[in-house]
């Protein structure tokens, strides 16, 4: 692997999160992380004991989901998930802020959700990821506050999205947005330098991670990892595997 295809590679989380994927499929989605030697899985809590097994030998990281995906439960109930997952051996937290508390603009409590949930990751060298599920924000202000505060903390990452805010129109009918491009330049011109941007929901293909790449994202969630490294491979020269291009369930 080149220099080139391994740094993209390196900004992937593989995403193994679906309500549906059996332990069987978790195993195969983290051969699948080991064998491209993305960044990380981000895998369903209670298996990150397995993950950790399952990609020993590798420098693939475990990462892992807190409040997933509404961000309904109490900060205590954040706080205790986070120091389960963390001694379970995740080195990555993705945590869903309090939605409801944004829109009502709770600004003290989202400060608070956030710093108590970054200081337990502090305390086992572990990184956190701050979810705002931006389709759920009507206006770029929540967005600001939250890269305000998230850089006040001096947390690792902002990130978009879940991949499962699904938004229900007035036809009745769900529909997601995800990672747009305005919300990525929005979180990195308002984030500090420091704090990196992850891009969630959308991002299935290679010319999708070149462009959220060249607007300062560093990190993407993803279950097309596959076909990702795959057209990187052909694109920049090198032989490509013969293998079975399968999505993984979730964004």
């Amino acid at each position: 692997m080149t220099n080139e295809i391994r740094t993209l590679a390196k900004m992937i989380d593989h995403s193994l999160l679906h309500p549906t994927m059996t332990d069987k499929d978790l195993e195969e989605g983290c051969a699948i992380a080991k064998k491209y030697d993305v960044a990380s899985v981000c895998i369903k809590p209670y298996a990150v004991k397995d993950a950790v097994k399952w990609l020993a030998g590798s420098e693939v990281l475990v990462c892992t989901v807190i409040g997933f995906p509404q961000g309904n439960s109490t900060v205590s109930i954040k706080v205790a998930e986070t120091e389960q997952a963390c001694k379970d051996g995740a080195t990555e937290i993705d945590m869903v802020v309090n939605i409801g508390k944004v829109l009502g603009e709770d600004w003290d409590y989202i400060q608070d959700e956030i710093k108590q949930i970054h200081d337990t990751c502090l305390k086992y060298s572990s990184i956190l990821k701050v979810i705002f599920e931006n389709d759920y924000l009507p206006e770029d202000k929540y967005k600001i506050r939250l890269c305000e505060i998230c850089s006040e903390i001096g947390v690792e990452f902002v990130k978009t999205s879940t991949g499962y805010g699904f938004v229900k129109g007035n036809d009745g009918k769900y529909s997601y947005a995800g990672a747009t491009e305005h919300d990525l330049k929005l979180m990195r011109k308002h984030s500090h330098a420091s704090v990196q941007v992850k891009a969630a929901g959308g991002v299935r293909s290679l010319d999708d991670l070149l462009k959220v790449k060249a607007w300062g994202v560093t990190r993407i969630g993803a279950t097309a990892t596959i076909a990702i490294i795959e057209e990187a491979k052909k694109r920049f020269g090198l032989a490509t595997e013969n293998v079975e291009i399968r999505e993984t369930k979730g964004y």
